[in-house]
Protein backbone atom coordinates (compact mmCIF):
# COMPACT_ATOMS: atom_id res chain seq x y z
CA UNK A 1 0.00 0.00 0.00
CA UNK A 2 2.84 2.26 0.79
CA UNK A 3 4.45 1.96 -2.23
CA UNK A 4 1.03 2.90 -4.51
CA UNK A 5 0.82 6.03 -2.25
CA UNK A 6 3.88 6.81 -3.03
CA UNK A 7 3.35 6.35 -6.80
CA UNK A 8 0.28 8.04 -6.42
CA UNK A 9 1.87 11.29 -4.93
CA UNK A 10 4.46 11.28 -7.16
CA UNK A 11 2.44 11.30 -10.30
CA UNK A 12 -0.33 14.69 -8.48
CA UNK A 13 1.96 16.98 -10.31
CA UNK A 14 1.33 18.56 -14.10
CA UNK A 15 4.66 18.80 -14.53
CA UNK A 16 5.75 15.24 -13.57
CA UNK A 17 2.91 13.70 -16.04
CA UNK A 18 4.52 15.95 -19.15
CA UNK A 19 7.54 14.33 -18.13
CA UNK A 20 6.38 11.10 -17.95
CA UNK A 21 4.60 11.28 -21.42
CA UNK A 22 8.33 12.38 -22.98
CA UNK A 23 9.27 9.36 -21.28
CA UNK A 24 6.77 6.76 -23.23
CA UNK A 25 8.60 7.41 -26.42
CA UNK A 26 12.26 7.30 -25.09
CA UNK A 27 14.21 7.99 -22.73
CA UNK A 28 15.42 11.63 -22.33
CA UNK A 29 18.67 13.83 -21.33
CA UNK A 30 17.91 16.29 -18.17
CA UNK A 31 18.59 19.00 -20.44
CA UNK A 32 15.77 17.95 -22.72
CA UNK A 33 13.35 17.87 -20.30
CA UNK A 34 14.67 21.46 -19.84
CA UNK A 35 14.12 22.57 -22.93
CA UNK A 36 10.65 21.54 -23.52
CA UNK A 37 9.51 22.10 -20.28
CA UNK A 38 11.60 25.76 -20.55
CA UNK A 39 12.51 25.00 -16.55
CA UNK A 40 15.58 25.29 -14.61
CA UNK A 41 17.63 22.28 -13.65
CA UNK A 42 16.89 22.03 -10.13
CA UNK A 43 13.12 22.54 -10.86
CA UNK A 44 13.50 19.24 -13.30
CA UNK A 45 15.81 17.38 -11.10
CA UNK A 46 13.50 17.69 -8.11
CA UNK A 47 10.42 16.02 -10.39
CA UNK A 48 12.44 13.57 -11.93
CA UNK A 49 14.08 12.78 -8.40
CA UNK A 50 10.24 12.63 -7.08
CA UNK A 51 9.45 10.03 -9.85
CA UNK A 52 13.09 8.00 -8.92
CA UNK A 53 12.48 7.85 -5.56
CA UNK A 54 8.95 6.32 -6.26
CA UNK A 55 10.35 3.54 -8.85
CA UNK A 56 8.97 4.90 -11.73
CA UNK A 57 12.38 5.70 -13.43
CA UNK A 58 15.49 4.37 -13.77
CA UNK A 59 18.65 6.26 -14.56
CA UNK A 60 21.62 5.94 -16.46
CA UNK A 61 24.96 7.89 -17.25
CA UNK A 62 26.09 8.00 -20.58
CA UNK A 63 29.20 10.76 -20.26
CA UNK A 64 28.76 13.76 -19.32
CA UNK A 65 24.69 13.08 -19.52
CA UNK A 66 22.16 11.55 -17.11
CA UNK A 67 19.25 9.94 -19.85
CA UNK A 68 16.01 9.15 -17.75
CA UNK A 69 13.34 6.30 -18.66
CA UNK A 70 10.71 4.28 -17.28
CA UNK A 71 11.37 1.69 -15.24
CA UNK A 72 9.09 -1.10 -17.03
CA UNK A 73 10.81 -4.03 -15.29
CA UNK A 74 10.69 -2.05 -11.81
CA UNK A 75 6.73 -1.92 -11.66
CA UNK A 76 4.40 -3.82 -10.60
CA UNK A 77 1.64 -5.07 -13.07
CA UNK A 78 -1.05 -2.31 -10.98
CA UNK A 79 1.48 0.77 -11.81
CA UNK A 80 1.87 -0.07 -15.52
CA UNK A 81 -1.76 0.24 -15.64
CA UNK A 82 -1.55 2.96 -13.44
CA UNK A 83 1.34 4.57 -16.26
CA UNK A 84 -0.66 3.58 -19.32
CA UNK A 85 -3.51 5.44 -18.15
CA UNK A 86 -1.61 8.66 -17.59
CA UNK A 87 -0.52 7.94 -21.27
CA UNK A 88 -4.31 8.17 -22.76
CA UNK A 89 -4.51 11.31 -21.20
CA UNK A 90 -1.45 12.59 -21.88
CA UNK A 91 -2.36 11.56 -25.94
CA UNK A 92 -5.59 13.45 -25.26
CA UNK A 93 -4.07 16.69 -24.15
CA UNK A 94 -2.85 19.20 -26.25
CA UNK A 95 0.10 20.40 -23.73
CA UNK A 96 1.12 16.93 -23.98
CA UNK A 97 0.84 16.59 -27.91
CA UNK A 98 2.73 20.32 -28.19
CA UNK A 99 5.68 19.03 -25.44
CA UNK A 100 6.67 15.52 -28.06
CA UNK A 101 6.96 18.07 -30.62
CA UNK A 102 9.30 19.96 -29.06
CA UNK A 103 10.84 17.16 -27.48
CA UNK A 104 11.76 15.90 -31.16
CA UNK A 105 13.73 19.20 -31.77
CA UNK A 106 15.32 19.13 -28.14
CA UNK A 107 19.21 18.39 -27.86
CA UNK A 108 21.49 16.97 -25.46
CA UNK A 109 23.68 20.45 -25.40
CA UNK A 110 22.89 21.91 -22.15
CA UNK A 111 25.68 22.35 -19.45
CA UNK A 112 23.29 20.76 -17.27
CA UNK A 113 23.60 17.79 -18.56
CA UNK A 114 26.92 17.63 -16.70
CA UNK A 115 25.23 18.13 -13.32
CA UNK A 116 24.63 15.83 -10.97
CA UNK A 117 20.62 15.09 -10.67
Amino acid sequence: MRNLVGILKSLSDETRLRILNMLFGRECCVCEIIQVLDMSQPRVSHHLSAMYNAGLLKMRRQGLFALYSIDWDGIDANTVEIVRSVRKGMEQSKIGQDDLQKLASAERILPECARQT
